[in-house]
């Protein structure tokens, strides 16, 4: 019975033309999720950057008041 109610959702057109409209969305889909992949690599790279700057800043801050402490 499974079966026969997955057979009933399949259908693969005997006009190939018809596959047009499906592969143009998942060319626009996938260019798409690439270019949001690179765009989110892309702000992470520079939020490590000044998250660097910023730990840089407070580890030189730290050692200031380490010295004036001696």
């Amino acid at each position: 019975m499974k079966a026969w109610m997955v057979i009933l959702f399949l259908y693969f057109p005997e006009d190939k033309a018809e596959y047009i409209p499906a592969v143009i969305s998942f060319i626009i889909f996938g260019i798409a999720c690439i270019l949001t992949f690179r765009w989110i690599v892309k702000k992470s790279k520079k939020q490590e950057e000044q998250m660097k700057e910023v730990e840089d800043r407070v580890l030189r801050e730290r050692l200031e008041q380490q010295k004036k402490e001696l």
